[in-house]
């Protein structure tokens, strides 16, 4: 299967369905960190290039609640990651996953499909993600786990924060590669 992870700087996602067997390639305007199949480019430029699958993680900047209080000085800004999004769900791919924190895109565009955790996936660490979903099934825990952290939401300031808070937990990759690959 021809697979496009969107919006993948780490790699994560893509070596999964990779190591499953899979034609995958990540793409994001930032460099791959690890070696393989990336295109360096804004993900729209690709998306009529024929995939099966995409697993898209927009950047939700100006779209998590948790940064609510900042969003009536980001209007246009808001706007546009809608409009991203949007362009990410309504590709033409036949097999569509889009995975956000809790965010308006519930609100414009329509609710999610599904709310996981990391814990549910062999991580012992909370931080609630939504999947908007397009002919795929919902992700079905693979491994739960007990003691829980909010280590994403204790991480201090710093500038790798916004990298390492986005990227995707090697449980959750796994999951969706044996679940959806």
């Amino acid at each position: 299967m021809k697979v496009l992870i969107a919006c993948e700087f780490s790699g994560i996602t893509r070596e999964a369905f990779k190591a499953r067997g899979h034609d995958a390639w990540s793409c994001d305007i930032l460099p791959s960190e690890i070696e393989g199949q990336h295109y360096q480019c804004d993900v729209r430029e690709i998306l009529n290039d024929g995939w099966d699958l995409m697993i898209a993680h927009p950047p939700c900047t100006h779209l998590a609640v948790s940064g609510a209080r900042w969003f009536k000085d980001k209007l246009q800004q808001q706007v546009e990651a809608l409009d991203f999004v949007r362009a990410l769900l309504y590709s033409p791919i036949d097999k569509i996953a889009l995975e956000n924190p809790i965010s308006v895109i519930s609100t414009h565009i329509r609710k999610p499909d599904q709310v996981m955790h990391p814990w549910m996936f062999g991580h012992g660490e909370t931080k609630a993600t939504a999947l908007w979903l397009k002919n795929l099934p919902k992700l079905e825990a693979t491994k739960l786990v007990t003691g829980r952290v909010h280590r994403i939401h204790l991480m201090p300031p710093g500038p790798e924060r916004a990298k390492e808070r986005s990227r995707t937990y090697t449980g959750m990759a796994q999951a969706m590669a044996e679940q959806w690959g």
